[in-house]
């Protein structure tokens, strides 16, 4: 039929483009283009489910939420490399290979500094994904790896049984903009790209693991029915035939020819998308590993030279402080510029106060740097025989060098922070947290309109989002009259939000959803809150004494006060509308799994908490009740294993009034 051709030659022309753009790195089309014929695609397969393959570029974007990983024997184990870390010992390596009768032509390629992964496939189409784990057992990550476009889903002309193995890596500059996102939202960054693969990879829902832009590079043949190569490198160019994006490498029987290369190598690591932690040296003809043999832990025929972290000395000779997206004030010295690991450094991060208190580093200062895991150049030592008279020692500011408002130390004594509401420095965090679903669930506006609007000048206060005008925000890159007619839309809905989102919104520290709607519901108003003393803070249950005092606080500042005055002249509600409907669970924690058909299990648990339920993410001895709804998968176990109640969603729904029932007798039951 007529859609069936259509939809087969979509998929080859998508599949075609995604190769060129992930693999070759050379587009043909535009993101335009791409993006249209996907959307018939899908509109195709929607219609017609039985024309749905597993190569389709729509089974990529990620499928259904798992509960838990299952494991994965592998069918040829995932070996370590022994390290080595100096060329005397990379020679001790080459001389174990010459004693055996070898004379060898080696490989050598970068060691990708990210997580290793092996990949199935039968009769050509991909099957299965796995993590190395301990090298004999890894955990299942298909669904995820399905969302790496790299990867092909299906082979041309390969063989029955096709195992490879490569390393999964987030290339750096994803990495970058997704810590820049992930401070607009006010969550923890990652440390560094490795650590981001390795949490993406192990994402229980692979729509997370879709939008993380993560790629893989291939590096070995695990097991394939193909006739047997001679060489590593023959089997390597076989998969970049198969389309597969393959490591890079050199070949020489001349070990120190391989030595040049591999400092060559760690010179130029800041040339390759990826992190490397050091080169990889192998045999490559396979008859030959294949009489050297491996030990216990470690192939003979292999090892893994690891750089050693280059340091250099330079001087301080300024520090300046920055204010980030969430407040924090971070410290950084400008050095004198140095060569380091194949770029020249002339910053170096100092953390925090702490660091700089217990390294002593103060401006003029010869000190030691290097780069801390080959990425972010910091301060190692002080060289304190070179330093020079008259240096004091270096204290950060105690207002905010941006906005003046008064700095604030962590509870956990880690950061020193700036408390302004208004602080322009925090403009994109405070705005994108300000208008995020949780908050004023402010449809449209995320991050990239978010930025639209402050590089504009449109908005310098979240007040100011309330004042926005349709022929001004038309005007935007990407945006125009109708989209400016639904974002003011949805900014003019917000301000009749609950003031327990209002309170949220203002992003005041350890105020979150919890005790957001604790606040609104004991005291009724914002004017009553702002009046509030500590003591009556403290006197509610769940509320602390830090979370008093940060409250007390806040809204004593003049930043604070402003905006308030701000937002009620805009009209948007400072007044509870919902206080809780009663306590008839109270003292009862509930988890909820599976998929529920009437409401999502944020919404369940919002009509849980109406009624004085605690909603958990686990379950353990102390909870009450586990709402199971399809597909309850570890969660429901774990609960039949220790004897927690469990109820379906139709119960759940005569629990809390939704259904006609006895719900007394259910409640009764939870309280045995």
């Amino acid at each position: 039929m007529e859609f069936e051709t259509r939809a087969a030659e979509l998929r080859q022309i998508l599949n075609e483009h995604n190769y060129n753009y992930y693999v070759l790195d050379a587009p043909t089309i535009s993101d335009f283009e791409y993006d249209r014929m996907l959307r018939e695609l899908e509109e195709l397969e929607a219609a017609h489910p039985e024309l749905v393959t597993p190569d389709s570029p729509t089974q990529r974007v990620g499928g259904k939420a798992l509960d838990s990983f299952a494991q994965v024997t592998h069918r040829v184990p995932l070996q370590s490399l022994q390290d080595v870390f100096s060329p005397d010992e990379l020679l001790d390596f080459d001389r174990r290979v010459r004693e055996s009768g070898a004379q060898p032509q080696y490989l050598l390629e970068p060691k990708v500094d990210g997580l290793s992964v092996a990949l199935e496939y039968e009769d050509g189409v991909f099957v299965r994904g796995a993590t190395r784990g301990d090298g004999q057992v890894g955990e299942d990550v298909t669904e995820n790896i399905r969302t790496i476009r790299s990867i092909p889903m299906k082979l041309e002309g390969a063989p029955g049984s096709l195992i490879v193995r490569g390393e999964v890596y987030m290339p750096r500059k994803t990495f970058e903009r997704l810590n820049e996102e992930r401070e607009l939202r006010g969550e923890s960054l990652f440390a560094n790209p490795r650590n981001a693969a390795a949490g993406s990879m192990r994402q229980l829902d692979p729509k997370i693991a879709a939008a993380r832009g993560l790629d893989m590079v291939v590096f070995n043949i695990q097991y394939t029915d193909h006739e047997p190569f001679e060489t590593d490198s023959a089997g390597l160019d076989w998969l970049r035939s198969l389309r597969f994006k393959v490591i890079d490498y050199q070949l020489s029987g001349d070990m120190d020819e391989i030595q040049s290369s591999i400092f060559e190598l760690g010179d130029q690591r800041e040339k390759y998308p990826f992190d490397i932690d050091g080169a990889v040296v192998k045999v490559n003809s396979l008859a030959q590993r294949d009489g050297l043999g491996e030990t216990a832990k470690f192939p003979r025929w292999a090892a893994a030279y690891k750089y050693p972290p280059e340091q250099k000395e330079s001087v301080v000779e300024d520090i300046v402080v920055q204010v980030g997206r969430t407040g924090v004030l971070t410290p950084k010295a400008v050095v004198s510029a140095v060569r380091l690991a194949g770029t020249t450094v002339t910053n170096a991060t100092l953390h925090n106060q702490d660091f700089i208190t217990e390294k002593d580093i103060r401006i003029g200062d010869t000190v030691i740097v290097q780069k801390a895991g080959e990425i972010i150049p910091e301060i190692v030592s002080v060289v304190k025989e070179k330093r020079p008279e008259g240096t004091s020692p270096y204290l950060l500011p105690t207002v905010c060098p941006v906005c003046g408002a008064a700095v604030a130390r962590d509870e956990d004594g880690a950061h020193i922070r700036c408390t302004g509401a208004e602080c322009p420095a925090q403009l994109l965090r405070n705005l994108t947290h300000f208008a995020s679903r949780d908050a004023m669930d402010i449809e449209g506006l995320g991050p990239a309109v978010v930025k639209a609007l402050v590089d504009a000048k449109m908005v310098k206060t979240p007040a100011d989002l309330y004042r926005l005008e349709k022929d001004n925000v038309a005007k935007l890159d990407r945006m125009g009259k109708k989209s400016a007619e639904n974002l003011l839309a949805a900014i003019e809905k917000s301000k009749g939000n609950d003031l327990s989102k209002l309170l949220y919104a203002f992003g005041i520290r350890q105020v979150g959803q919890k005790a957001g709607k604790i606040l609104a519901a004991r005291f009724g108003s914002l004017d009553a809150l702002a009046q509030a003393t500590e003591e009556e803070l403290t006197a509610i249950d769940d509320i602390g004494g830090i979370t008093a005092q940060y409250l007390t606080e806040w809204f004593a500042a003049p930043q604070s006060q402003h905006l308030i005055a701000a937002l009620k002249e805009a009209g948007v509600n400072m007044d509870s509308q919902a206080a809780p409907i009663g306590d008839k669970l109270a003292g009862i924690t509930f988890v909820l799994t599976g998929e529920l058909s009437v409401y999502s299990r944020k919404e369940a648990g919002e009509k849980l908490e109406a009624l004085g339920a605690k909603v958990s993410g686990s379950v353990s001895k102390k909870t009450g009740c586990v709402v199971a709804g399809e597909a309850a998968g570890s969660k429901l176990r774990k609960a039949q294993e220790l004897g927690v109640p469990v109820l379906d969603e139709e119960q759940f729904l005569i629990l809390v009034g939704e259904r006609d029932g006895d719900s007394d007798a259910l409640l009764a039951q939870l309280k045995k």
